[in-house]
């Protein structure tokens, strides 16, 4: 059985190796990641992590496994901060606030049957100056990346609480994945 990985994140790959999977390829899907109007952060992470799974052309002896990250602030989707002027709007709607990071995993088994699960963790930030908001997008780490930042760089310095999946914050929940790699009869070691 061969694996393949709906996804070019370098991140997910270093991930899925803290659990001992190589992907046998990689095959990043290109869809519109508009969300729908009035979608919720949840079912719009769900859908997405669903829509790149099955984007990808699967061999009958292939699985699929496609994530999909996106910060929740309430009911308002901050996806990935595509410039520098988005990263300081959502950086600094997420100032002092506990937002959510929702983290969902996709996984289409050799019969073409896709199992979904969602990691939700939740973040807050210290209050943060505008001085350390400019600083922070000066590094470009978070350009690209959903809520404008990345916890495993210059970011979790800024964390003042977290609790869920830090592997899910990153951008592929471990635990979650491993179970449906599990159960889609994938063999882990």
């Amino acid at each position: 059985m061969r694996l393949v990985l709906a996804s070019s994140s370098p991140r997910r790959r270093d991930l899925l190796a803290r659990i001992g999977v190589t992907p046998d390829r990689i095959d990043a899907p290109d869809i519109d990641e508009t969300p729908l109007p009035g979608e919720l952060p949840r079912a719009y992470v769900l859908r997405m992590a669903e829509q790149k799974a099955y984007a990808v052309t699967r061999d009958a002896d292939e699985i699929v496994l496609a994530g999909d990250t996106t910060i929740a602030l309430g009911r308002r989707i901050l996806a990935k901060a595509e410039d520098e002027a988005e990263q300081l709007r959502m950086l600094s709607l997420l100032s002092g606030r506990r937002h959510h990071c929702l983290s969902s995993v996709c996984v289409i088994d050799r019969e073409g049957r896709a199992r979904v699960r969602l990691s939700d963790s939740t973040v807050a930030f210290k209050r943060l100056s505008a001085a350390e908001i400019d600083r922070y997008i000066a590094t470009g780490e978070g350009l690209g990346k959903a809520g404008g930042y990345a916890i495993q760089g210059r970011a979790e310095a800024l964390v003042r609480f977290m609790s869920g999946s830090h592997s899910g914050v990153v951008g592929l929940p471990l635990f979650e994945t491993r179970a449906l790699l599990e159960t889609s009869g994938y063999p882990l070691g």
